[in-house]
């Protein structure tokens, strides 16, 4: 059975940087895309980034041009790198990948990580 697990959240002040971090584990034979997403209180899960099998990425418009995604295909991790951050940058952080594994496809999902950008 194949798990996402996120690290890497924590409190940060308004223009400050954090890197999410997302490990794959269980007999993986091949992940395919990648994904961030963030759910606000209140609101809908919506989608932050997304990395190819290949390594191209896509971002939300929200998050464009202050977000990296990565991804280590030999360690089957992604990462996600976020500076001047604000407060309605403030949710918890889920990482998604469809999985081949020795259980056949799974569409994993981690159990999220925490972000809070206040002063």
């Amino acid at each position: 059975q194949v798990q996402l697990v996120e690290s890497g959240g924590g409190l940060v002040q308004p223009g400050g940087s954090l890197r999410l971090s997302c490990a794959a584990s269980g007999v993986i034979f091949s992940i395919n895309a990648m994904r961030w997403y963030r759910q606000a209180p209140g609101k809908q899960r919506e989608l932050v980034a997304t990395i190819t099998s290949g390594g191209r990425p896509s971002y939300a418009d929200a998050v464009k041009g202050r977000s990296t995604i990565s991804r280590d295909n030999a360690k089957n991790t992604v990462h996600l790198q976020m500076s001047s951050l604000k407060p309605e940058d403030t949710a918890v952080y889920y990482c998604n990948a469809g999985i081949w594994s020795d259980s056949g496809w799974t569409d994993a999902w981690g159990q999220g990580t925490q972000v809070t950008v206040s002063s």
